[in-house]
């Protein structure tokens, strides 16, 4: 009887160390991918300006944020140089546009990054467009903040011609 329960202790002693090892190698697998999963987390995918995507207004014709109601060119949505449809969420009192206008938007700093001819790679922190009227000419009259070369190919010149600096 005496050998019979030391087995028992012996096989539940057994049982507890061995599933004591898993536990631990299941703990460090589980934090290995929780850390995995915080570090995708922290770093955010970047994606196409699409509908209801908040931007910044670069340029002083007196909206301070836009939201995107419609990207002109493309499905998936607008990427640095685009020309999109906004509407403007907060303006200054005063200025040339109102909150609740709809208004043409050009796509002047995007999160999403954009390879150039040369391999590199520009990408900005945030989201940010310049507002232009149907015949494409800005409403401001100054662009504030870097503005890429990309935009000379996209037909947008006169923003370039206003812009302080180009990345």
């Amino acid at each position: 009887m005496a050998t019979s329960s030391s087995s028992r202790l012996v096989r539940a002693v057994g049982r507890s160390l061995f599933s004591g090892l898993c536990n631990n190698a299941d703990g460090l697998m589980r934090s290995a991918h929780e850390m995995m999963c915080n570090h995708l987390f922290l770093q955010q995918q970047r994606t196409f300006i699409q509908m209801r995507t908040s931007l910044k207004v670069v340029d002083n014709s007196g909206a301070k944020r836009v939201a995107c109601i419609q990207a002109l060119k493309g499905k998936k949505g607008a990427r640095l140089g685009d020309t999109i449809v906004c509407s403007v969420k907060e303006a200054q009192p005063g200025g040339k546009v109102k909150k609740g206008e709809v208004h043409y938007g050009v796509v002047v700093r995007a999160a999403m990054p954009r390879g150039r001819c040369d391999g590199s790679e520009i990408k900005f922190d945030d989201n940010a467009v310049v507002l232009i009227n149907k015949h494409g000419d800005p409403i401001g009259t100054r662009v504030f903040g870097p503005v890429p070369h990309e935009l000379r190919k996209k037909k947008h010149s006169k923003i370039l011609s206003l812009a302080e600096h180009l990345a």
